[in-house]
């Protein structure tokens, strides 16, 4: 199945496809509002897709309310360090708004909330080393993402679009290992509201157990508090203890469930949002 695909609405972003089955307001232009809903609702109604899915400034948020949103997420100081933001959802298909495993998603919270007591003092491992990807590591990239996700909401399997995000707003980070690539992720960061997603973390299954997206990240934190981002988050599978408790204990706070929100692993899984504020 074909990514789902990222278009202009007005002034705002949005991506949508039958693979998440869904429309994604990734961003939004507030002089698209309030016609913004109202297209919103004619795409999905169109494609026939059963969620609506949006990230939007809190004083917007009435709008989306009025229009049956319900907030799944908020983050404070997303926007410049000083508006809020929520993630919103609309559902069109009842089944969509339950989760398949509610047990394990508040299990999962639960384990990363008590592993934040004690703080990571990630250190790297003997034999490897991390830096900030290049325009050469394309391929390679897409392979490791490759072997890692069985699917994935965005093409990261392709080293054109890994190009063409790095000439772009995303910084790839990268583990080696022998000077190959064990492990990636991304900072896509977003210079109008100087906020970054900390993204499209992957290790190879023979790298595991070892804390290594751990050390990324604390090698990310470093980096982008060298910048003028204020506000980073990251939306991470709500069913992955690993993932949540990387983020848990480098100091990122939890901000919600997105419920049934993203194709990624071979399905629809919900998903748990986390922020730090540098």
């Amino acid at each position: 199945m074909l990514p789902d695909t990222i278009i202009n609405m007005g002034n705002s972003t949005v991506q949508h496809g039958p693979m998440s089955d869904r429309v994604y307001l990734m961003s939004m232009a507030e002089n698209d509002s309030p016609d913004i809903v109202s297209r919103l609702d004619k795409l999905s109604c169109e494609k026939g897709y059963t969620k609506i899915f949006a990230k939007v400034p809190d004083s917007c948020s009435p709008l989306f309310k009025e229009a049956g949103y319900i907030t799944e997420a908020y983050v404070p100081g997303l926007f410049n360090g000083e508006e809020d933001a929520r993630f919103m959802g609309k559902y069109l298909d009842k089944e969509r708004a339950r989760p398949s495993d509610p047990e394990l998603i508040d299990n999962v919270l639960e384990v990363a909330r008590s592993k934040a007591q004690s703080p990571s003092q990630a250190s790297l491992p003997q034999g490897y080393e991390v830096r900030a990807m290049n325009h050469q590591d394309a391929n390679e990239m897409a392979q490791v993402y490759k072997q890692v996700f069985d699917s994935y909401p965005f093409p990261v399997f392709d080293p054109d679009y890994l190009l063409e995000t790095m000439e772009k707003n995303v910084v790839y980070f990268g583990m080696t290992h022998n000077n190959r690539i064990v492990g990636l992720a991304s900072a896509e960061t977003d210079p109008k509201s100087l906020s970054a997603e900390m993204t499209d973390f992957a290790t190879l299954p023979s790298h595991r157990g070892q804390g290594l997206a751990g050390v990324l990240l604390e090698f990310m934190l470093n980096e982008m508090s060298n910048t003028r981002i204020s506000t980073l988050f990251t939306i991470a599978r709500a069913v992955s203890f690993g993932m949540n408790i990387t983020f848990a204990r480098a100091g990122f706070e939890f901000s919600g469930t997105l419920i049934n929100n993203t194709h990624i692993a071979g399905q629809i899984e919900s998903m748990n949002v986390w922020h730090y504020n540098l």
